[in-house]
């Protein structure tokens, strides 16, 4: 959507439109802010596009998508025309004599969310909605005499385009809403409607191999499962043939389930992805497939989408083989099973034992030629549990491991061969990092000691910084900072490579149950093994938008996931009021924040007082903690 609004500056031309772009130039003509000239579209003077933001007093700033407006708009409240904080907007200059400009909305291109919400608080005699996100209070389609039965803090959700009253939620004081709050803010929901519940019974929950004569059939083979300890939705299952050199990466097959659509397919398109909770999951699929039939459960039979992968005595890949099969996993089994295995040499079945040590050293040599061209980033991944109560109980951060690594070089095989298949499609793309970035993180490393210089071939240069790291151990603290510097992968419909892999082309194989883009590669895959070009081309029909749309839900999702954990550290944060707690600083440009690293370890705390290097270890004490946002202040006491 940025891509286009930002083009209409220079001019699109019309017949290259699709559907939905037509739509929204000819809204954008009738208000008279685009101009047709010559078969291509122009945006008027005095017309700017961009993203809002709206500050706690109600005043509004536009984030322009024209690079000639340096600073943001300022659009005063009573010119909002209704539109709510995120959404992407068409703003009409008023008066640009001022040293800052102001503007007033006329359009709501693309809302951020469909819906927001808000709980009830008294403001003298009226109760008013106040936005959790915002803190903006607005009165509230409700009778008062209605709304003062309600409870305080009373939490709702409003439909943002009619703002009427959808849901009551539940009561802010209750930590088991958290959840609730998370996904109604994004608009997702956790039950499946009852069209998609009947087509997923539909298929039952066992596989009768002899109904599927033509698939390949590998049930002899001692595949297993390798997942989180509390996983049950079983994607990929790895087995290796250690005497020819093979390795077969079965992933579940959805799409022979889940077809173009029909009621999951409708309803899998608007998730894109699962969302996953400390305490639960809200899965893309109905948990009848994605935990049963498609699961690959241990001991049954499932289908599978199989890689067959046959590599030379050098490792180079002589042949990449892709076809229909049916699977029985012997045996399932968690990360931490599996790091032991590999560590003691013993503690599996004979059958699986024998493939899976060769399998560790074969990826481990495969590895160590990736990482000559990508890059090893030592993250840790927070995670949190809750207690019987629904709050904080514990923060963990999760490492990757010798089993974590095993399957995630199986994986990129499969992925990187799915890759070479297509040319058009579904990718996974990530470019390098942009030089103003990287420069800035040569700043920063140097207030650590560490002396890097600018060099075209970035790969080399990121190398010898974390060499460098590595000698004053400080891997995982300078690795955080590469991590920032670089853009975030993104799906796209043409292969640009992906930059932190180092490899030329890939994409998402591997994860059709809990993402939908594996779902449609799944689809292009299989059509273009049946030599079925009319069917191929019709699933690339707007797959620009779905590629941009999947990069908004795989955003959605992870910020669930975030406001989720925000609100869990707020309520921990609020009974600690006054509280000293080791932390370091995490950012320092428009805002100064501290990462907690202590007992409980992760939670971002807004710091009013203070500002210091990235990194710098600071004791800081709690001042405030607003539930509702799930923002933390707090202020330094002294640095450690």
């Amino acid at each position: 959507m940025k891509e286009f609004l930002s083009s209409l500056s220079l001019g699109v031309v019309e017949k290259n439109l699709n559907s939905d772009q037509k739509e929204l130039v000819r809204n954008l003509l009738n208000l008279g802010a685009l101009s047709s000239h010559k078969g291509k579209i122009y945006l008027n003077n005095s017309y700017v596009f961009g993203r809002l933001d709206i500050a706690r007093d109600g005043t509004g700033y536009l984030q322009s998508y024209d690079d000639r407006y340096k600073k943001d708009l300022i659009i005063e409240n009573k010119y909002l025309n209704g539109v709510h904080l995120g959404d992407i907007i068409l703003a009409k200059i008023i008066n640009s004599k001022k040293s800052r400009i102001h503007a007033k909305v006329l359009m709501c291109v693309k809302p951020a969310f469909s819906s927001s919400v808000v709980y009830t608080k008294n403001f003298g005699r009226e109760i008013l909605g106040v936005n959790v996100k915002t803190g903006l209070a607005n009165p509230l389609k409700a009778t008062q005499k209605s709304l003062k039965m309600l409870p305080p803090g009373t939490l709702l959700k409003i439909d943002n385009l009619s703002n009427e009253i959808c849901e009551v939620l539940g009561n802010l004081d209750d930590p088991w809403v958290d959840e609730k709050i998370s996904l109604a803010i994004y608009n997702k929901n956790d039950e499946f409607n009852e069209a998609c519940k009947e087509q997923a019974l539909s298929f039952g929950s066992s596989v009768d191999p002899t109904l599927y004569p033509d698939r390949v059939d590998l049930q002899n083979l001692s595949f297993c499962t390798i997942d989180p300890i509390d996983a049950k939705d079983f994607d990929d299952a790895i087995y290796y043939d250690k005497k020819n050199r093979i390795v077969y990466v079965a992933i579940a097959d959805v799409s022979e389930y889940v077809s173009e659509y029909s009621p999951i397919d409708k309803e899998a398109k608007v998730r894109g992805f699962s969302i996953y909770f400390p305490h639960k999951s809200v899965p893309m699929l109905p948990r009848e497939l994605s935990e049963n039939i498609c699961s690959l459960m241990p001991n049954l039979p499932r289908l599978a989408f199989v890689f067959k992968i046959c590599l030379d005595e050098n490792l180079s890949v002589i042949s990449e083989e892709l076809f229909s099969g049916i699977i029985k996993s012997k045996r399932r089994f968690n990360y931490d099973e599996v790091d032991e295995i590999l560590r003691t040499k013993s503690g599996c079945e004979s059958e699986i034992l024998d493939w899976l040590l060769p399998l560790n050293e074969l990826c481990e040599k495969l590895r160590a030629q990736r990482l000559k061209h990508g890059f090893d980033f030592r993250t840790k991944e927070l995670r949190m549990s809750i207690d019987e109560a629904g709050l904080l109980k514990s923060t963990r951060f999760e490492s990757d491991t010798p089993s974590h690594k095993l399957i995630e070089d199986c994986m990129l095989l499969a992925n990187k061969a799915a890759a070479k298949r297509i040319e058009t499609g579904v990718f996974r793309n990530h470019g390098a990092a942009e030089l103003k970035k990287i420069f800035a993180l040569l700043d920063d490393l140097a207030l650590f000691g560490i002396d890097a210089i600018y060099k075209p071939n970035l790969a080399k240069m990121i190398g010898e910084i974390q060499a460098q790291a590595d000698a004053l151990g400080m891997r995982e603290e300078v690795d955080k900072l590469i991590i920032k510097a670089q853009k975030r992968a993104e799906y796209g419909s043409i292969s640009r490579g992906h930059f932190g892999l180092g490899f030329d082309t890939y994409t998402h194989f591997t994860s059709p149950i809990r993402r939908y883009s594996d779902l449609i590669l799944h689809r292009l895959l299989k059509a273009q093994s049946r030599g079925d070009e009319k069917f191929y081309n019709y699933l690339l029909l707007n797959i620009d938008a779905t590629c941009e749309r999947l990069n908004e839900l795989e955003r959605e999702a992870d910020k669930v996931a975030f406001d989720f954990m925000d609100r869990k550290f707020a309520r921990w944060a609020r009974e600690n009021l006054g509280a000293k707690f080791r932390c370091y600083i995490d950012e320092n440009a428009n805002v100064v924040t501290a990462k907690l690293d202590d007992k409980f370890k992760g939670a971002k705390i807004f710091i009013t007082n203070f500002t210091a290097d990235i990194l710098t270890p600071v004791l800081v004490e709690i001042t405030d903690a607003n539930i509702a946002s799930g923002v933390i202040m707090g202020r330094v006491v002294k640095k450690i």
